[in-house]
């Protein structure tokens, strides 16, 4: 961003923080269009990151050749929760997402709650990708020859690099994203085109996606968990609330773009490399070579420089899902801080950057320490510190999403608008019922996400209930620092 363009961004905020009386040190800075909210959540995503991993995990514990088709299903039900959630997004004029929407609508206590919880489901999230980048480096150095070093040495690399640029102005991380971002999808579409225009593999073009028998073949439970996972982050539009232009306007579009374009990549790329193997052959070779399912048949499809381009993308992949989710964490960081939920300290912006840096580096403290922990106790980067890590936000994210649905059809029965009974009644309360039946399926199968281990699973819903409570306490201890800050 031009100087010229960050002091009238400054300026304007200044003016609006006069306007509401909130303290200029306490709202953030940006200009942030409908594209650039867009790369931010789409880069959360980590569409290379996602093909290269839990795609091969939900074809191999999930609905095998069916497994596409979950990812349309997942696209329709968070469609249908982002129509009530768009509808209420101008009647919340604070960012935080899901703590801004359900504090609007249910109250502050409900609201802390949920503002924990997110906050958790997403730190745990932002972690959990470290332990699949530090094996992903090591993976690629050692294909030049480099010797192999223990995981989450390369892991703190990448840690540090997130952490300095969560401290700089959001413009600056805006530009990185969407310098990865489109070099990963450019590399995905090239292979799925080739695959698609050579008729697919041996077994020609995959029919699981439109075949119920292969969709609901396996279990399609776990392939709904993988889906609904790789969708983490779309609601987070609205974190950039004080950053974005015009944000009654700029938030909703972000929202609907980011999820058909997320849906539709997934879904559809997905399905291409299904077809590149076979759909009697992919259960098998997913589930003896799910690492290199995707290196191997870019390799057979663009050759030896094509794989080359796919191992260095699918790592800048994983560190831009890094960065989006770290730029979450901070923002809710500095949200619930701006609000005495948390020190108040880490609400305040900087005032150069306008960027949440304390808020940034406590949510890097956090992490890091969880990192340490991880490397401390020799876990399996992937097998356990990421799968259990990921678990815990694929539970949290999903009762978030549900109980937002309940503000929002709350919300709009309470107060009368100009909005359609579609909009504000109806497609919130199916995308509930969906949200719902996906919490199930996943409470279900979460002791297979976390190798088996019900302990470990019961441990994971005691933890998100327990910072679901903790809303309650805080708004009480707080409750007149909270009425003095609220906007």
């Amino acid at each position: 961003m031009a100087i010229d363009d960050q002091t009238a961004t400054s300026a304007t905020a200044t003016a609006a923080a006069a306007a509401t009386g909130t303290p200029a040190r306490s709202r953030l800075r940006g200009n942030l269009g409908v594209a650039s909210i867009v790369f931010m959540v789409v880069a959360a995503a980590s569409p290379l990151g996602v093909i290269g991993g839990p795609v091969p995990l939900g074809i191999t514990v999930g609905n095998g050749a069916g497994f596409p088709a979950t990812f349309i299903i997942a696209t329709v039900v968070l469609l249908l929760f982002a129509v009530g959630f768009t509808t209420m997004t101008p009647h919340v004029k604070s960012a935080g997402a899901f703590y801004s929407y359900v504090d609007r609508s249910l109250g502050r206590a409900a609201g802390l709650g949920t503002g924990f919880a997110a906050l958790l489901s997403y730190l745990t999230l932002e972690a959990a990708v470290f332990g699949l980048i530090g094996p992903g480096i090591d993976s690629l150095l050692g294909s030049y020859g480099v010797p192999s070093i223990p995981w989450w040495i390369y892991a703190l690399v990448a840690f540090a690099v997130v952490v300095f640029l969560g401290y700089r102005n959001i413009a600056l991380s805006g530009r990185v994203l969407a310098v990865l971002l489109i070099a990963e999808v450019a590399i995905v579409l090239v292979l799925d085109a080739v695959i698609v225009f050579s008729g697919g593999g041996p077994e020609g073009l995959s029919t699981g996606i439109v075949t119920p028998s292969a969709i609901l073949s396996g279990a399609p439970g776990i392939g709904i968990l993988f889906a609904i996972l790789s969708f983490i982050g779309f609601e987070a539009t609205a974190v950039f609330r004080d950053e974005a232009r015009d944000p009654d306007r700029t938030i909703p579009r972000a929202t609907y773009l980011s999820l058909v374009l997320i849906g539709v990549f997934y879904a559809f790329s997905s399905w291409a490399l299904i077809s590149a193997v076979g759909d009697s052959k992919i259960v098998k070779t997913a589930t003896d070579n799910g690492g290199t399912l995707l290196s191997d048949v870019t390799q057979r499809y663009l050759g030896t420089v094509g794989e080359h381009i796919i191992q260095v993308l699918f790592v800048t992949s994983l560190f831009a899902c890094i960065l989006s989710f770290h730029n979450i964490v901070s923002r809710y960081v500095f949200t619930l801080s701006a609000r005495a939920a948390l020190p108040q300290r880490l609400g305040h912006a900087h005032g150069r950057f306008g960027s949440p840096h304390r808020a940034s580096i406590a949510a890097g403290v956090v992490v890091g320490v969880l990192l340490v922990v991880g490397a401390a106790t020799g876990l399996d980067p992937i097998n356990q510190y990421y799968t259990w890590l990921a678990g815990f936000s694929s539970v949290g994210i999903v009762l978030l999403l549900g109980i937002t649905s309940v503000a929002v059809l709350v919300f709009f029965a309470r107060n009368r608008t100009a909005a359609s009974l579609w909009r504000r009644a109806i497609a919130p309360a199916l995308g509930l019922v969906g949200l719902i039946v996906f919490l199930v399926l996943i409470l279900q199968n979460l002791p297979t996400l976390v190798g088996g281990s019900v302990p470990l699973a019961v441990g994971i819903v005691v933890l998100l209930v327990l910072a679901f409570a903790l809303g309650p306490v805080v708004a009480r201890l707080r409750a007149t620092a909270g009425r003095a800050t609220d906007d």
